[in-house]
């Protein structure tokens, strides 16, 4: 533990180019998305629901405060390195729950990451029209 507030480290996830910094303290179950509240920066209800599931599923949600840093990608990347960053910090500040985590897909890396544009292609899959004649 790093302090008397029980803080264990930063913990990263990854989803797609989205990178999570995340860090949880002992407190009141306030979350902070670089440096703004998780309503304020993700809007949509469901995109708050996937980020607190691992809370949630272990009861937590008003016990530990999380601070977390985001980094590239799109919305929906960012909401998926959030929820692993903060199911890494709490499997590693509470490691009872880390198989119910695991279980659950909560500890997972999403490896599904955009395929490259191959040469002579419009893109990764779709070709330029063939004409016979």
């Amino acid at each position: 533990m790093d302090n008397q507030l029980g803080s264990g480290g930063i913990n990263i996830g990854r989803r797609k180019e989205a990178v999570a910094r995340v860090k949880l303290i002992k407190g009141t179950g306030k979350i902070l998305v670089n440096s703004r509240p998780l309503d304020k920066y993700f809007s949509l209800e469901t995109h708050q629901k996937i980020i607190k599931q691992p809370l949630e599923l272990i009861g937590v949600v008003n016990k530990y405060d999380i601070f977390a840093n985001i980094r590239g990608g799109g919305v929906s990347g960012q909401v998926g390195a959030l929820r692993l960053g903060i199911a890494r910090a709490l499997a590693e500040l509470e490691p009872e729950f880390k198989d119910k985590l695991r279980k659950l897909g909560f500890l997972t890396r999403d490896p599904r990451m955009k395929e490259r544009k191959k040469y002579g292609q419009k893109g990764a899959r779709k070709r330029f029209q063939w004409t016979k004649r």
